[in-house]
């Protein structure tokens, strides 16, 4: 029997910019009705969910929720049960701090709108080669970057793809052979991760695509993303630097091919709110919170209020700036312009 669940799974793999605003709505609706906690948190606000009728009327939930609560939206008693999630996501965190967790119903779900979004800006995963240098989302479980990233590298037809830990001389030696052959490559790897190779080696990649994930993990100091392209545009010699946007409590990313502009993949719409009121709409163009929309999170809560501030621009595009003030360290997002 088909559910009102399973035809909204079915209309966000297919969701495009036309009909984006009325499925985000539909979903609001929905997880009104079945997300206990974001219920509650309507309720206190004192929102009566028929009042809203733009995606512009719709409370986003504070992303510190994650940290604290399952945020699950499931309709029926039997998916209520705790344990019936295929995956728990979980943020990388500093001794001492509270990690998000993001409970996934369908990892297949996830895995699927992955491709969707990267194939949208890339082209077909197959006859990719796809190179990981993701050292320290590998060395600890529940990384959702590990899982689409490992999806990839299963997608991809080439037999050199994979994860490279350490083994910075295996991954310079198949970059050049990926190189030299003219091989469709994407080398995704972390930042810290990315500098330590670029120390190492001074390679032409110029056909390489070179995504950065952000964040230096503790291992070395924070620098701005302009800087740090810069250094590997040195060392590579690549026109730009690409960089993923991504994190525990979004299922859908956000991609850019330079200069820190990002496009978000067709689940996810970003909404600036001003700084000092968490409720106010920001104007595009200005710097701003982001609140964030992802249709993925059908099972979760699609409307997500971030910390991090950023500017929209009128195509969509977006850029981060850094973090509110007092805010936690995250590590894939600490990167600033």
């Amino acid at each position: 029997m088909t559910t009102q669940r399973d035809i909204l799974r079915q209309e966000i793999l297919q969701v495009e910019q036309a009909n984006f605003d009325q499925l985000a709505l539909q979903i609001f609706h929905y997880q009104a009705a079945y997300n206990d906690l974001y219920h509650q948190y309507l309720a206190l606000l004192r929102i009566n969910p028929n009042d809203v009728q733009t995606i512009a009327d719709i409370p986003f939930l504070p992303i510190s929720f994650f940290k604290t609560h399952e945020v699950v939206t499931a309709k029926g008693e039997e998916h209520r049960a705790k344990g019936l999630h295929r995956a728990t996501f979980s943020s990388s965190g500093t001794t001492g701090t509270t990690t998000s967790r993001h409970f996934v119903t369908d990892l297949d779900f996830y895995l699927q709108n992955t491709v969707l979004g990267f194939e949208r800006f890339y082209g077909k995963l197959k006859g990719f080669c796809v190179l990981g240098l993701l050292p320290s989302y590998l060395e600890r479980s529940g990384s959702s970057l590990i899982a689409m990233v490992d999806h990839f590298i299963k997608l991809s037809t080439q037999p050199q793809s994979g994860f490279f830990l350490y083994d910075h001389e295996a991954l310079a030696t198949v970059l050049q052979d990926c190189q030299k052959n003219n091989i469709p490559t994407l080398l995704i790897g972390v930042s810290f991760a990315l500098l330590d190779f670029a120390e190492q080696y001074q390679l032409d990649l110029s056909n390489i695509i070179i995504m950065e994930t952000g964040g230096m993990k503790g291992r070395r100091k924070e620098i701005t993303r302009t800087v740090l392209h810069s250094i590997l545009q040195h060392s590579f010699k690549v026109s730009n630097i690409h960089s993923e946007y991504g994190m525990t409590e979004l299922l859908s990313q956000g991609y850019s091919k330079g200069k820190g502009i990002f496009y978000p993949t067709p689940t996810m719409k970003l909404l600036p709110r001003e700084i000092t009121d968490p409720f106010a709409t920001q104007k595009n163009n200005r710097t701003g919170v982001l609140n964030i929309i992802d249709l993925a999170n059908l099972d979760s809560c699609a409307f997500i209020a971030t910390d991090d501030l950023g500017r929209v621009y009128e195509d969509g595009s977006f850029e981060i700036l850094g973090r509110l003030d007092a805010s936690d360290i995250r590590g894939c997002n600490l990167m600033v312009v």
